[in-house]
């Protein structure tokens, strides 16, 4: 329950100055993750004077039946909410006439509520949302700003989605046209990056900007410290951990094959924490290989428990498809980092992660396909506490000193002060050496 002062009802403007506009389907009091990042970043920019407006959907994330208010004001950010239909997300035809009917209201609301010389900062939640924006940013004079997730359609084609190929080229084209129309772009990650300016966009218009987590809540926390490892039953043993959405832009074989290396080391556990489109399969296959006294399985946690439950592991195992490299960034690798885990990615050793885990010493990678490496490297964890600790510390280092939840917000006053941030580049000479710091109301 909102407090409610906290929360005002405010239909009808007051004032003319140039707002920041954000356009997302989810937005707070929705917990789903490009909710929570948007949120984060739209009430610390009220906090610091901007005057921020939400465009966003009546809807929440995990509950259908929810219809949130048309228009709320919350903590000074003016939220306006559209309509839309509810066809659902089982069926492809459903899904896209849902978007459909989205990129419609967006667009509508948006060409109703900005302004001239209004900022407009467009997600990826619907897919291709930019493609729809850009008209009106154009009609408008808005200066639009693109904050890409991920990179539709190629995520979808690289997913196996046969029934979009016919109309990828035109998706694509509409999606790059929408890109080199914007006053910046922001990629989460360097690899992101290349990506966009291979398909012609402008390198002074892409920006990296990480996801962040809330590092000053999630702290490293020490075993013994630790009321989850006796709540969940892992007590002292060493315990490799998943956190979050298991989606098919990642894999589980890998690891199966390096649990089957490890069956008879009953010290070593398998635990994971979340959900997804694979959970079930790797489920499936724990129980039919007989390996399910070395996997524990919790459902996502309250929020509250993210600082204990993902310092619960000693190491944790992050996994991506090489072709899903530079369509998206697996972001749980910052609360990792934050928590003073090292990590494990089963990916792409030139991708991100890898690369990562590589410049700052604070973790491994493996190629998908390696368990017996994989199993290798868990072993080398497990029996050397030192290297455990010693890249744990790096981890949090690394975070503190080049992602930083304030580092990462920094970079989003600069862009609004119409500043050019420097590329956050992913090679050691710049990360290591020079660190930085509807209705409206």
């Amino acid at each position: 329950m909102r407090k409610k002062n906290f929360l005002s009802r405010h239909p009808h403007p007051v004032n003319n100055c140039t707002r920041i506009w954000f356009v997302n389907r989810f937005f707070y009091p929705d917990h789903s993750a490009t909710s929570q990042i948007l949120s984060d970043l739209a009430f610390h920019l009220v906090a610091r004077g901007q005057n921020v407006g939400v465009i966003t959907s009546r809807d929440a994330y995990d509950d259908p039946s929810v219809t949130l208010p048309a228009f709320e004001k919350i903590n000074g950010v003016a939220i306006n909410r559209v309509a839309r239909s509810r066809f659902g997300r089982e069926k492809i035809i459903g899904r896209a006439v849902d978007y459909l009917g989205l990129y419609g209201a967006f667009a509508a609301a948006a060409t109703r509520l900005a302004k001239r010389g209004d900022w407009i900062v467009v997600k990826t939640d619907p897919p291709l949302l930019s493609a729809a924006i850009a008209p009106v940013a154009k009609a408008k004079g808005l200066r639009l700003v693109n904050w890409l997730q991920d990179l539709y359609p190629e995520v979808a084609l690289g997913l196996g989605l046969e029934a979009l190929k016919p109309f990828a080229p035109l998706l694509i084209a509409a999606r790059d046209a929408s890109l080199r129309a914007a006053t910046r772009n922001i990629a989460i990650g360097e690899k992101m990056r290349e990506r966009l300016i291979k398909s012609g966009v402008n390198p002074e218009r892409v920006t990296v900007i990480p996801n962040w987590c809330d590092n000053e809540r999630i702290r490293p926390l020490a075993a013994k410290d630790n009321p989850l490892r006796e709540a969940w039953g892992v007590g002292d043993k060493f315990v490799v951990g998943y956190s979050g959405n298991l989606g098919r832009a990642h894999e589980y074989q890998t690891l199966i094959e390096a649990a089957e290396h490890l069956r008879g080391e009953t010290n070593i556990v398998f635990l994971f924490i979340g959900g997804g489109a694979l959970t079930a399969g790797l489920k499936a296959e724990i129980e039919k290989r007989g390996l399910s006294p070395a996997f524990r399985f919790f459902p996502y946690q309250d929020a509250r428990l993210l600082p204990q439950s993902l310092a619960l592991p000693d190491i944790h195992w992050i996994s991506l498809r090489p072709e899903m490299e530079g369509l998206i960034v697996p972001s749980k690798f910052y609360g990792i980092a934050a928590a003073g885990r090292p990590t494990v990615a089963v990916a792409d050793l030139r991708g991100e992660i890898a690369t990562l885990v590589d410049t700052y010493d604070c973790g491994d990678a493996v190629v998908p396909g390696d368990s017996h490496r994989l199993a290798e490297i868990i072993r080398l964890y497990a029996y050397n506490p030192e290297r455990k600790t010693r890249m744990g510390n790096s981890a949090r280092e690394m975070l503190e000193r080049a992602f930083s939840r304030d580092f990462c917000l920094k970079r989003w006053e600069n862009l609004f002060a119409e500043e050019s941030p420097p590329q956050l580049a992913i090679s050691p000479q710049v990360l290591i050496t020079k660190p930085t710091a509807g209705a409206v109301s």
